[in-house]
């Protein structure tokens, strides 16, 4: 049992890595759409598309600096 508990790294990576993908996909994808469509989006889903894709391009940067290399580095 290592310093952080049982965890699986490479599992951790993946996932996180795979989950800010999705997100910055979901969110660039809408605002692609929305505007070529011609519709225009209330201000309250333009801010939270805005926040679903930061939060979508930190955690597709940060998962694999985090859980591939500091965190076993720690251990």
């Amino acid at each position: 049992m290592g310093r952080y508990g049982n965890l699986n790294y490479p599992k951790l990576t993946r996932n996180g890595f795979l989950l800010g993908l999705a997100l910055l996909v979901l969110s660039m994808g809408t605002e692609l759409l929305a505007h070529g469509l011609h519709y225009t989006l209330p201000a309250w889903e333009e801010t939270l598309l805005f926040d679903v894709g930061i939060l979508g391009l930190f955690l597709f940067l940060l998962s694999p600096i985090v859980f591939g290399i500091v965190l076993p580095l720690t251990e």
